[in-house]
């Protein structure tokens, strides 16, 4: 099995940055790929970005330029450094990751931004 937990969240100024983080933990060695997707209030659950085992990245339009995925050396954590955050990125976040057999999902973090 495999666990996600993300943190990081919070209420931050438009113009701000955030730092998610999602720790892995169980058979993370079956992972295929990990992202980040979130949900508006009032709108659909969408794909942010997406980090796959090999290291390439794919994005969002609305996070191309202003968000970067990454993970570490061990592929047990994996982050969304996000900057210069506009009040449409209000939503939960949620940690994804993929297996061959089964899609992950951390509880989400709650990242607000608002003046």
């Amino acid at each position: 099995q495999v666990q996600l937990v993300e943190s990081g969240g919070g209420l931050v100024q438009p113009g701000g940055s955030l730092r998610l983080s999602c720790a892995a933990s169980g058979s993370i060695f079956s992972i295929n790929s990990m992202g980040w997707y979130r949900q508006a209030p009032g709108k659909q659950r969408e794909l942010v970005a997406i980090i796959r085992r090999s290291g390439s990245t794919y994005y969002a339009n609305s996070a191309k330029g202003r968000f970067t995925i990454s993970r570490d050396n061990a592929n047990n954590g994996m982050y969304l450094q996000m900057n210069s955050l506009k009040p449409e990125d209000t939503a939960v976040y949620y940690c994804w990751g993929t297996t061959v057999q089964y899609d992950y999902w951390g509880q989400g973090t709650q990242v607000t931004v608002s003046s």
